[in-house]
């Protein structure tokens, strides 16, 4: 099997040549112009970030990407599905909020936002992948309904996952949240009857007639109905319908990884991360730790897995930075960083799976400009 190219640069600039210049030179080097663009609808799958951390991909990278599209004839846009848990982007008001407090408004990325499962995570399609773990993904509706899926990711660690990059973001980002929730856990979801507060969405909201109220009017789960939407979820206000959080770490990775699968299964697609400000968790949370290694530059590729494998043997090379989650004394140069922070991960089994479905192959030639 031919290895697939995965090319990169780094972060050395000189006068006349910044880093908005390199991205689109790599890019372009890469072959996104080899997609057909004219007059097709291009989702820019990205994460926008929690307001309050500030470890994101940085909109002017965006745009530089939204203009090189525009010039070759699409119609881009920026889309994520809303959050699972609770936060400031588990509906589509506040996740449109937050992608603007952070930079993301359309001015200054020259295209709209839209929030791909719409106002609570309830807009999605079911794609059919028959796959191991999944038969169908619940895709955002503007994902699946794009007719090219690009994906900018920032490529750190990630406390579920191992660490976050290309697979991540089209897998559990490009999911509903009942795709979220499926991806999350192996059971359904359970009501925490000390903060009902009987408002009575979640029945209002279930298909499957599987909520009920008990004799003090909180709400009850008859898991003989429920089928684990988790639109439940999506609707209550006031966390009592919840996620049991109990999906195995291979198991979710290789969830994800079918989900990726789904949201580019037959659409031109292309990948670009950003390993840069490497932070030890995920862009979920409203803070960011120390960045584990020193910046290392921005890598693409049309294969995610490789793209993927790429960057994280690429960190694991990386030396660790003073002062960060590395420096605990009990880290040794040469061991799997990711691995080191959130021992109980094991991100080898998504970029396995991954390979495995189709979605990529591992091997690469690291092409650097």
């Amino acid at each position: 099997m031919e290895k697939s190219k995965v090319y990169f640069t780094n972060t050395r600039v000189k006068q006349g040549l910044n880093m908005l210049d390199k991205l689109e030179k790599l890019i372009l080097a890469a072959g996104i112009d080899k997609i057909d663009f004219k007059d097709k609808f291009v989702a820019i799958k990205i994460h926008f970030g929690e307001p309050g951390n500030l470890a994101y991909i940085k909109p002017n990278y965006v745009r530089r990407v939204v203009s090189v599209i525009k010039k070759l004839g699409g119609i881009p846009f920026l889309t994520d599905s809303n959050t699972l848990y609770t936060g400031k982007r588990a509906n589509a008001v506040d996740h449109i909020n937050s992608a603007f407090e952070n930079g993301f408004y359309p001015i200054a990325v020259d295209c709209p936002v839209i929030i791909a499962d719409g106002l609570k995570g309830m807009d999605y399609k079911e794609i059919g992948i028959n796959l191991d773990r999944c038969k169908t993904a619940k895709i955002g509706a503007a994902i699946a309904e794009a007719d090219i899926v690009i994906s900018l990711s920032h490529f750190k660690g990630h406390e579920m996952t191992g660490f976050g990059g290309a697979l991540k973001n089209l897998g559990m980002g490009s999911g509903s949240r009942g795709g979220k929730l499926e991806m999350h856990s192996a059971s359904k979801p359970k009501i925490n009857k000390k903060n009902c507060v009987s408002c009575k969405m979640c029945a209002k909201s279930c298909a499957q007639n599987a909520i009920s109220f008990d004799e003090n009017n909180k709400a009850d789960i008859d898991y003989d109905k429920c089928v684990g939407c988790g639109q439940c979820i999506a609707v209550c206000r006031f966390d009592a319908a919840s996620v049991v959080w109990n999906e195995a770490a291979d198991t979710a990775n290789e969830k994800i990884a079918e989900y990726a699968y789904a949201a580019i299964k037959d659409k031109p697609n292309f990948h670009v991360n950003f390993i840069m400000n490497v932070s030890p968790d995920c862009d979920c949370w409203n803070n960011n730790d120390a960045a584990i290694i020193p910046d290392l530059g921005i890598c693409a590729s049309f294969n995610p897995v490789a793209l993927d494998f790429a960057s994280v043997n690429m960190v694991n090379a990386a030396s660790a930075n003073y002062l960060s989650a590395l420096d605990d004394g009990k880290f040794k140069q040469g061991q799997d960083k990711f691995t080191h922070i959130h021992p109980d991960t094991k991100w080898e089994a998504g970029i396995a799976h991954g390979e495995k479905i189709g979605l990529g192959s591992r091997e690469y030639d690291l092409i650097k400009l």
